[in-house]
């Protein structure tokens, strides 16, 4: 019995030392990497987003586990020149809130951005929406029309699931218990330790810029409330994916995918090639690349952007 009551000790002390760590760990991570832009608050939610530049509106939506760095490292300046770039934390994702009960799916969160572009004045933005954002701008042409001139997809998550990406599948926890007790002991430290491989894996086979756990925000996702967010994200998205390509007939908005060839994360083939038989006009482009373009060739990404820009001015015109 005695050896029960010490184990059950030191389980207790690590569990509590882990928590600490972790939430320590989350401050200093914030310091390290501050809010880039504004907030504005909206039915509850506080949205985190950057504004910049003159022009027609694009709006920017990163993937899972990331926030609005994955665009400001490379491809906001490539932009910002040409068009009024707005860029959002997800609800829930970098510096942006998601209460706790609120649902992750892909309709509430098409719902917060919708009020947002409104409230921002954003007349039918291009939409730039990458891997899981993918998945989110196809929900919001769907749920909000008025807020969408066309969509530009980059390595989108378009179609169901088999099971989660492997560098995602850790967090692919259905209990919230389960969830909120990985996160706050486990997630933090190991997900330091292992952040160089998971970045490694996220941008294969291309090689990941040294600063950009810093710079690009990839820090944010370690943190014990992010790490609870993604993974409500990734559940969402599952359950998600399975009706979505029912309803992509209804888009009337351009649509183009943009995807590299060796994305180690999601099949180009499956999510990206295979919305040619959703969509018969589908601007698809394939280039050398993994997952990570918007990082890695933001001057592809740009020039997509701008091509789509031009579909969305062509069917502004053409609209009765």
């Amino acid at each position: 019995m005695t050896w029960i009551l010490v184990a059950a000790f030191i389980l207790v002390a690590l569990g509590a030392a882990s928590t600490g760590f972790s939430a320590l760990a989350g401050r200093l991570i914030e310091r390290q990497t501050p809010p880039q832009g504004r907030f504005l608050d909206l039915d509850g939610v506080r949205l985190h987003l950057l504004d910049q530049g003159q022009g027609p509106p694009v709006v920017l939506i990163h993937g899972l586990s990331g926030q609005l760095g994955n665009f400001t490292y490379a491809l906001v300046r490539r932009l910002s020149d040409e068009f009024r770039v707005v860029a959002f934390d997800r609800p829930g994702s970098g510096y942006s809130s998601r209460a706790r009960g609120e649902s992750a799916g892909m309709q509430a969160q098409a719902a917060t951005l919708a009020k947002a572009i409104r409230r921002l004045k954003l007349d039918r933005p291009v939409i730039v929406g990458h891997s899981l954002g993918g998945a989110l701008a196809l929900e919001l042409a769907l749920d909000a029309p008025d807020c969408v001139g066309a969509l530009a997809l980059i390595a989108p998550a378009t179609h169901p699931l088999s099971r989660p990406p492997r560098v995602f599948r850790p967090l692919a926890i259905r209990s919230p218990a389960l969830r909120r007790a990985f996160a706050w002991t486990l997630a933090t430290p190991g997900g330091l330790i292992a952040r160089p491989l998971v970045i490694k894996e996220v941008f294969a086979p291309e090689a990941p810029p040294a600063d950009f756990a810093e710079l690009g925000g990839g820090f944010l996702a370690v943190r014990p409330g992010s790490v609870v967010r993604a993974s409500e994200d990734i559940i969402a998205l599952e359950e998600d994916l399975k009706v979505l390509p029912q309803r992509y007939a209804a888009v009337r908005a351009p649509v183009g995918v943009l995807y590299g060839r060796d994305d180690h994360v999601l099949d180009w083939r499956a999510h990206g090639e295979a919305m040619r038989e959703k969509f018969p006009s589908l601007d698809f482009e394939l280039v050398d690349g993994g997952h990570m373009l918007l990082v890695t060739q933001p001057d592809v990404c740009a020039r997509f952007i701008r091509r789509m820009a031009l579909a969305r001015a062509q069917a502004a015109a053409s609209a009765p």
